[in-house]
């Protein structure tokens, strides 16, 4: 079986639909940002503190690498994951990847600035939020082999729409409840 690869800005939901799509399909869910805080023992914003975006996306990439390899989970990524061409690659290959779209009004509404997403650690989150999604959107779909909207969308109900759009691509998830 396929990964299920979720890629998107902050605030579209990627955790929490991997994990109802996890849930719903009876696989393993694996969030890419906690996964290198456990291994690195610290929190992201730490890794930032000390090594920079630049030292943080480097260790993105080897956590993506593993997470790749693995078969029949469902995969969040962080915002920044599609930024490395080589982990645009991965991603493609390593499952079917779904782009959540969302708006910047709508990231807005479910970002808040603190110590769990530093970029928006800045005098005006909007207004960042607008110029890293400027950047990344068309890096998103270049990966994407599916996009589906999260605005004002409850978690189940675009589960629900990710599951019925991998049957129509034929994409093995067939024991949803």
């Amino acid at each position: 079986m396929r990964n299920i690869i979720l890629i998107g800005p902050m605030g579209a939901g990627k955790s929490a639909i991997g994990r109802e799509l996890a849930r719903r399909l009876d696989l393993a869910f694996f969030d890419a940002d906690e996964v290198l805080q456990e291994k690195t023992g610290v929190d992201i914003a730490l890794i930032f503190e000390l090594e920079g975006e630049a030292g943080f996306r480097r260790r993105e990439e080897m956590t993506l690498a593993e997470l790749c390899k693995l078969n029949g989970a469902v995969i969040a990524t962080g915002g920044g994951a599609v930024l490395s061409a080589l982990n645009r690659e991965r991603l493609r290959t390593g499952g079917t990847v779904v782009f959540l779209e969302t708006s910047v009004e709508w990231q807005v509404a479910r970002t808040r600035p603190g110590r769990q997403r530093p970029l928006l650690d800045t005098p005006d989150p909007r207004a960042k939020l607008a110029a890293l999604y400027e950047i990344r959107e068309p890096l998103y779909r270049e990966c994407a082999h599916l996009v589906v909207s999260t605005d004002a969308r409850h978690v189940n109900t675009v589960a629900g729409e990710i599951i019925e759009r991998l049957r129509e691509l034929d994409a093995p998830c067939t024991n949803s409840s």
